[in-house]
């Protein structure tokens, strides 16, 4: 903490310790991959995003082809909603013709589709 006239300022660290416990605490790893989840879910649904972009989609026009409302497109791009099932669909409705998901060096490349 550092305090600057009246004011204590607080470090992100020095919050989430105080909210959330130190690291390697149960429920400080537990904030932490819910963090991460979002992160990844977040860059999926750029990824969707990006590549309607590149065809010259509007969101409505993409989810014609995968089945859904324009809202739910809305909803992947932002990383809501994510599931392998539903990143199939749309990733092949925009032509990409094949996925792997990468499991780290114990375990390898598993194919999406």
């Amino acid at each position: 903490m550092k305090e600057v006239g009246r004011f204590k300022l607080y470090s992100m660290d020095e919050a989430l310790d105080e909210y959330f416990g130190k690291k390697g605490t149960e429920r400080r790893d537990a904030h932490e991959a819910r963090v991460a989840e979002a992160v990844h879910a977040y860059h999926v649904g750029e990824a969707i995003k990006k590549a309607r972009l590149m065809q010259n989609l509007t969101q409505e026009e993409l989810g014609a082809r995968v089945g859904v409302k324009k809202a739910q497109i809305s909803k992947l791009e932002k990383g809501y909603s994510i599931t392998i099932p539903t990143m199939t669909r749309v990733f092949k409705a925009l032509g990409v013709p094949t996925a792997s998901l990468d499991l780290g060096h114990a375990i390898g490349k598993v194919a999406l589709w």
